[in-house]
């Protein structure tokens, strides 16, 4: 349970951290078991905690003058799209993350996908309509496109409101699907093959993960579902990781992101290799993808938090 009122430890000789999860946005309960791992991550490495749930708390009522840093588990909504980070940096309060532009950019996968291609890094061709265009244009739009198409909402995470199109009679009801969690839904061709997610610190890549599912698309209900398994597999070619590492460092870059990272990218059937998104703020439950990545580099969540912190702290006085 994430508790409003701080929750300071007067004899401790860490840090005193605010942990910021909940909010207000369809990711609310990932953001609270993220937010409520973190805490006791932290309080592991000897730091002082504060438990802050923006749903339940006006952050201009926080002290922030007793709290040396932040850590951001929100996702989604203002503290995933840069509204957030704006005003802690408006508040002078040192946060984990990348900045806002990098952040608002992130969230917009219409916008990443257009800053991939300015930097020449392969992502798919795309349509991105509102949720309450008309069905028949929207198909005819979507003409130039090859079935299978996937729709998902432009700017939401946890792959929520996400749906395979097998023809153009299906894609109304996935573009209607997604549009229940945003006002844009883009659409881009469905590639049938394997899917990879790139974990970074800075531009430190971590092992790099295989997500392998029978659903075909790694979901909502794939990711948190535990009547839905999947598998996630670290052994890879040398030089398939190579690639891969290379194309996140890249598609980092080319958002100008900081902190914690993950890439998620295809490889068609033809071995190519396809940027599909990159989340700012990843999730840290049990089954998120971030903290497997770490734990294959010996990097508990302890020493991942406590790192992320030390890391936001250093750059602000930098700044």
């Amino acid at each position: 349970m994430f508790h409003r009122t701080l929750r300071f430890d007067a004899g401790s000789q860490g840090l005193t951290i605010a942990v910021l999860a909940g909010g207000n946005s369809a990711e609310r309960e990932v953001s609270l078991e993220s937010g409520t791992n973190v805490l006791a991550a932290l309080e592991a490495c000897g730091h002082a905690t504060a438990a802050i749930d923006p749903a339940q708390c006006d952050l201009a009522e926080i002290s922030w003058s007793r709290i040396d840093a932040c850590f951001i588990a929100l996702h989604g909504g203002a503290g995933e799209d840069g509204r957030l980070q704006r005003r802690l940096e408006l508040l002078r309060v040192p946060y984990t993350g990348s900045g806002p532009d990098a952040c608002r950019l992130a969230m917009s996968k219409s916008a990443s996908k257009e800053r991939f291609l300015q930097a020449e890094l392969p992502t798919l061709d795309y349509l991105l309509v509102a949720a309450g265009d008309d069905p028949q244009q929207v198909q005819a739009r979507a003409a130039r496109l090859p079935y299978p198409l996937i729709a998902k909402p432009d700017s939401q995470g946890s792959s929520l409101g996400v749906g395979v199109a097998r023809n153009p009679d299906e894609l109304p009801q996935r573009v209607a699907q997604a549009g229940k969690f945003d006002s844009y839904v883009l659409i881009e061709p469905y590639v049938k093959g394997r899917e990879f997610t790139v974990t970074l610190i800075g531009r430190e890549v971590l092992p790099i993960a295989e997500i392998v599912t029978s659903r075909g698309v790694f979901d909502y209900a794939a990711k948190y579902q535990a009547d839905d398994p999947h598998e996630v597999r670290f052994e890879l070619p040398s030089e398939l990781t190579r690639t891969l590492e290379e194309l996140a460092r890249r598609a980092a870059e080319s958002l100008g992101t900081r902190g914690l990272v993950r890439v998620d990218l295809r490889m068609d059937e033809a071995g190519n290799p396809w940027l599909l998104e990159l989340n700012a703020v990843p999730g840290l439950t049990d089954t998120s993808l971030a903290p497997q990545a770490a734990a294959q580099a010996g990097i508990d969540l302890p020493r991942l938090c406590d790192r992320l912190v030390r890391d936001c702290l250093a750059l602000t006085m930098v700044r």
